[in-house]
């Protein structure tokens, strides 16, 4: 009877005993992997921030950008400046350097030297020819002048014989004597002359010579032709260079432009001489004032040859606005290329420029 009712109440004891937690494991298992929902949730989140932030920036750039007037269009482009090789004239090898790169040089400055120690070698042996022939012509002149005076000698005793012949003072055979002297001292002065010429032809030739190779040794050193930096040294001392061999290669400060491409309907109305602004990413408070010196004539993206408006339209055609060289005087060292930025160029001579695109002060790009 009490084996019974223990087993009538074990059920319901059973069901108060709390379940026994199972062992934990010696290694913890790796994380599972994240749920499909969950990623997308993150792709959309990612992506919403990253158009929210191109959002904001596309409208601080528009913001940022001046309202242009009808009138004006622009376009972008990077600062340019003419490129200058500067190279040598002759054969041979680089002695010394006097510019490296990132020097800022001056028109006419020597900026490297050749070995010229053959072209002295050839100078002074022309030197010496040309003192020879200038010895051979002084003693040439003095000959002349010597035999000038054994001329007239003869030609006052041949004139004196003449007159005392008829008078029995003087014989005929005296008087032919003294005519043939006149004679061989007349071919003598002649022959003299004609060493003169002679001589002063060598000592033109010499001298000639004597220009060639001092001219040679100075085109051996090399000097820059115009004011700006020096953007890469190609060569070092000791370097073999040939003909025309590239030394440096510097930038001419007093050549600095932007190219743009514009439309075939804005280009048209581009005039060589319209007036231009230079607005650089890198200084965008800072309005440099430009002309345009170059409209191309041929669109510079294909097609080329088209026979619709709307394919005439997508010609894109090459504009260049120089910066006004007096604006560059004196501020060779601040001139830098590769800048990106935008040009802004009057497509009518009557639109007015708007406050924002007004010229920057000279000095405002010194402290930048």
């Amino acid at each position: 009877m009490d084996d019974a009712k223990k087993a009538a109440s074990f059920p319901a004891q059973a069901e108060n005993i709390a379940p026994v937690a199972a062992p934990l494991p010696a290694v913890i298992p790796p994380g599972r992997p994240m749920r499909p929902r969950s990623r997308r949730r993150k792709a959309v989140l990612l992506f919403a921030l990253l158009l929210l932030g191109a959002m904001a920036g596309g409208y601080w750039w528009w913001r940022s950008r001046p309202v242009l007037p009808p009138g004006i269009t622009y376009g972008n482009g990077r600062l340019e400046a003419d490129a200058v090789d500067i190279d040598t004239k002759f054969a041979g090898r680089i002695l010394k350097l006097y510019a490296d790169q990132g020097d800022l040089v001056k028109a006419g400055q020597v900026v490297a030297v050749m070995d010229t120690r053959d072209l002295h070698a050839q100078l002074r042996q022309y030197e010496q020819v040309l003192r020879e022939a200038q010895h051979a012509l002084d003693q040439a002149k003095a000959n002349h002048v010597n035999q000038q005076a054994v001329v007239k000698f003869d030609q006052q005793e041949v004139a004196r014989s003449t007159y005392l012949v008829p008078l029995g003072y003087a014989t005929q055979e005296t008087l032919d004597q003294q005519r043939q002297a006149l004679a061989s001292a007349t071919a003598t002065l002649n022959a003299d002359a004609a060493a003169i010429a002679a001589a002063e032809h060598a000592v033109a030739a010499a001298m000639h010579q004597v220009q060639y190779y001092k001219v040679n040794i100075t085109d051996n050193s090399l000097v820059a032709p115009k004011d700006g930096p020096i953007e890469y040294r190609v060569a070092n001392i000791g370097e073999v260079l040939a003909a025309g061999g590239k030394v440096f290669t510097m930038l001419d400060a007093s050549y600095v432009y932007m190219d743009i491409y514009l439309p075939t309907a804005e280009a048209g109305r581009v005039r060589l001489g319209s007036d231009a602004r230079i607005v650089l990413d890198a200084y965008p408070g800072h309005v440099i004032p430009a002309k345009v010196v170059f409209v191309a004539s041929q669109a510079q993206f294909t097609p080329k040859t088209v026979e619709t408006r709307e394919e005439r339209d997508k010609l894109m055609f090459r504009i260049r606005v120089r910066i006004d060289p007096a604006r560059l005087t004196g501020r060779e060292r601040i001139v830098r290329t590769g800048l990106p930025g935008e040009a802004y160029v009057l497509t009518n001579p009557a639109a007015v420029w708007p406050q924002s695109l007004q010229p920057s002060p000279p000095a405002a790009a010194d402290r930048q």
